[in-house]
């Protein structure tokens, strides 16, 4: 990573481009007003602008790296999240998970460099305690995270030098610890903001942020954010006692005072679409060239889900075979085992269910009237804490928190018991109606605790991922084997068909940090980059 090299380019640049989209001011452009490397006279709300946006956009926003996977809803990463399955490569691309370089995260804190070097010149005297000071701790965090998770060792401590070019790597475990104490400094930072100008209920920057939180909603995601962080640990908590995972934990959870987290869905950190930013899928047309995993839907007919009439339609050849719409087994999803022109010949047969057409395309000719897409949200929040309960990591009653996990979920969907829907095909065509019945739903998946109730809590945090947060899905699955991911045929794509444990590392990496980089693959895998490998994290 030639940071060195970047900063520069970025350092002279300004956002006064026309807006490009209702949520992002658009990329980085020469500013002729700024001289050489100087990034004076630049508002730090629009490097925030760009760092927000990229949250949302993942990683390599602006670079064009293999690995550039954006992590939008309906996307690519929702065929590895085995939530919907491409049957035609050239509108959906494939299924196969014979991925190679990751890309990286590395434009965010470039952007972060430069937000904390304006804050800092325009109040010298508050450079380490303005909002965007705290805010760029958190950032630092999220980008380190998002690439050693990838991929294993990555650059931290020397990353973002203005002199050095190649800069070492540190260990994954130094990342996650690092990373940590970024997280309570920014969590500290915004406290005392908060105190200090009576600003909990301020939207921190209507300009700049384009989830526009405010500085008690900000708190609440880093900290909702850490959880996350301290329960992807959950294979290292036994033998790493220095750092103490289990107690971090527990004492988010035992000081909200201290440690505010979300406490509703209306505190989700999320990317709203709008008119001139459409929802993904809403080309009615586009999705027909896909149909909904089996994975998914193997979960949610099997408890007989409300949510499953939410986001699918039947398999048509069933309802031709006489099913109503009623019938669970009448949503049949794809088989990711299976090559995408078995897929699409099966999906041609009328045998899969497609993504609801009333639900995210009728109503998204004109812009986006379905849910927004969570990146950090309160369901996934309470799954966290009941899967800490479950392991014995707090006193809190892990039952109770997956039920509000569950609520919180069917909630974002407007399901009510009683309620009537009606239930279309793939052309947005009426086949019947149905009333939604969660006592049932919530009867199938009553707690069992124990490893049961584990499993139970890692499955209904997978459906309430549906479309949203991007990987999470994924490394949560690779971090605890639930739910059962399918594996094993021709359509994973891999010289085993197994699941790919990590990604190869960024090819700027390899070619600008050559010794650093192949110094880290031998340490960790012998000298082979290889993706079937886990990392400390996952071992």
């Amino acid at each position: 990573m030639n940071i060195f090299r970047i900063l520069r380019q970025a350092a002279a640049a300004a956002i006064f481009t026309a807006v490009v989209s209702s949520c992002q001011k658009g990329d980085l452009t020469t500013n002729n007003n700024v001289t050489n490397n100087d990034a004076v006279g630049i508002n730090p709300s629009l490097f925030l602008n760009h760092i927000t946006y990229a949250i949302y956009k993942g990683g390599g926003v602006l670079e064009s790296v293999s690995g550039n996977l954006t992590e939008e809803p309906w996307g690519v990463v929702s065929h590895y999240n085995q939530y919907y399955l491409s049957n035609y490569s050239y509108y959906q691309s494939i299924n196969t998970y014979n991925w190679s370089n990751s890309a990286t995260h590395y434009d965010m804190l470039k952007y972060v460099i430069l937000m904390e070097k304006q804050a800092a010149s325009l109040n010298p005297t508050a450079a380490n305690t303005n909002i965007y000071a705290g805010l760029a701790k958190f950032f630092r965090a999220y980008s380190f995270i998002w690439l050693a998770q990838r991929v294993g060792d990555i650059p931290m401590t020397q990353a973002g030098s203005s002199t050095i070019e190649q800069p070492e790597y540190d260990s994954q475990k130094t990342v996650y610890v690092n990373s940590l104490k970024l997280l309570d400094e920014a969590n500290t930072i915004i406290a005392a903001l908060i105190a200090k100008n009576n600003s909990a209920n301020t939207v921190v920057d209507a300009s700049g942020d384009i989830f526009g939180l405010t500085y008690l909603q900000w708190q609440k995601i880093v900290n909702t954010y850490k959880l996350r962080v301290l329960i992807s640990l959950s294979k290292r908590a036994d033998d790493n006692s220095d750092m103490n995972i289990k107690s971090q934990f527990a004492a988010i959870i035992n000081d909200p005072t201290t440690y505010p987290v979300l406490a509703s869905n209306s505190d989700n950190m999320v990317f709203k679409y709008v008119s001139t930013n459409a929802y993904p899928i809403a080309s009615s047309t586009y999705s027909l060239y896909a149909n909904i995993g089996s994975t998914y839907l193997n979960i949610t007919t099997a408890n007989a889900d409300p949510r499953t009439f939410k986001t699918t339609t039947p398999a048509p050849a069933q309802i031709t075979a006489g099913k109503t719409a009623a019938d669970f087994s009448a949503y049949v999803g794809a088989d990711p085992n299976l090559s995408i022109s078995q897929i699409s010949e099966n999906s041609s047969a009328g045998q899969y269910s497609f993504a609801n057409y009333n639900y995210y395309s009728k109503s998204n000719l004109t812009g986006s009237l379905v849910e927004p897409e969570i990146l950090i949200g309160y369901p996934e929040l309470c799954f966290n804490i009941a899967e800490a309960a479950n392991r014995g990591w707090i006193t809190a009653d892990a039952a109770t928190w997956y039920g509000k996990g569950i609520d919180a979920s069917l909630s974002l969907y407007g399901l009510t018991e009683g309620q009537s829907l009606t239930v279309n095909d793939k052309d947005g065509n009426k086949v019947g109606t149905v009333t939604v019945n969660i006592s049932n739903f919530k009867t199938n998946v009553a707690y069992k605790g124990g490893e049961d109730g584990l499993k139970q809590i890692l499955e209904q945090k997978y459906v309430a991922f549906f479309q949203n947060s991007g990987w999470e899905a994924f490394y949560n699955q690779r971090r605890t084997g639930y739910p059962a991911f399918a594996q094993g045929g021709a359509g994973i794509g891999t010289a085993n068909n197994k699941l790919p444990r990590r990604w190869q590392y960024p090819l700027n990496e390899k070619n600008e940090n050559a010794a650093h980089c192949n110094a880290a693959i031998q340490s960790q895998f012998g000298g082979t980059d290889d993706v079937m490998q886990d990392t400390w994290l996952t071992k």
